[in-house]
């Protein structure tokens, strides 16, 4: 188990605000603010804030790292039981092989800004919406395997929509598609 010090704990804080500030951001132009300001809270409590203090290197989740050197974590298992935004939360029938099914729009936007912001709150000046989409392709087979069919594919949409956007650097640029209600007409076009 790594060790925990005040610099991990107050470079994990800044973090965590970092990510909730590009959070509100998001779903602020999304249409859902206040789903940005109540966003992950739970990521204050002491199960999830010291474990990822202690797992914190600041270039990705210490989530990540935990389940790297541990093999589970508990912060994860926290936070995905208290916040729909994650899709893992709407997972379900574990003994008869798994379900998850199509999520509420609103907690699927959710997830479309929190994947955003992690990428600004990780990648700082290097985030790019093009390195976004090739993040959600790694992704989408890896830690989001089991993720419902129907929201990997809006999940593909999206992100390849920013990518596209920003490349072309026009009218709409990435943010304005997000303002427009884009992620909600995906969702209702797709769910």
């Amino acid at each position: 188990m790594r060790e925990l010090t005040f610099k991990k704990m107050w470079n994990h804080l800044r973090t965590v605000q970092t990510h909730r500030k590009w959070v509100r951001f998001y779903c602020k132009i999304a249409g859902i603010p206040w789903r940005g300001l109540k966003h992950d809270l739970s990521k204050y409590s002491p199960t999830e804030f010291l474990e990822s203090a202690r797992y914190w290197t600041g270039t990705h989740s210490p989530i990540e790292e935990a389940k790297k050197q541990q093999g589970y974590s508990l912060a994860w298992l926290h936070h995905r039981g208290r916040n729909p935004h994650h899709w893992a939360y709407w997972a379900d029938n574990f003994s008869e092989g798994l379900t998850v099914p199509c999520m509420p729009r609103d907690d699927f936007v959710e997830m479309i800004c929190d994947f955003l912001a992690a990428g600004r709150a990780y990648c700082g000046k290097n985030f790019t919406f093009k390195g976004e989409n090739e993040w959600w392709q790694k992704e989408r087979e890896k830690g989001c395997k089991a993720m419902n069919e129907k929201n990997k594919i809006m999940c593909d949409i999206i992100f390849s929509d920013l990518a596209n956007a920003e490349a072309l650097a026009y009218t709409p640029s990435p943010h304005r598609l997000i303002k427009t209600g884009y992620l909600q007409e995906v969702w209702r076009a797709n769910a």
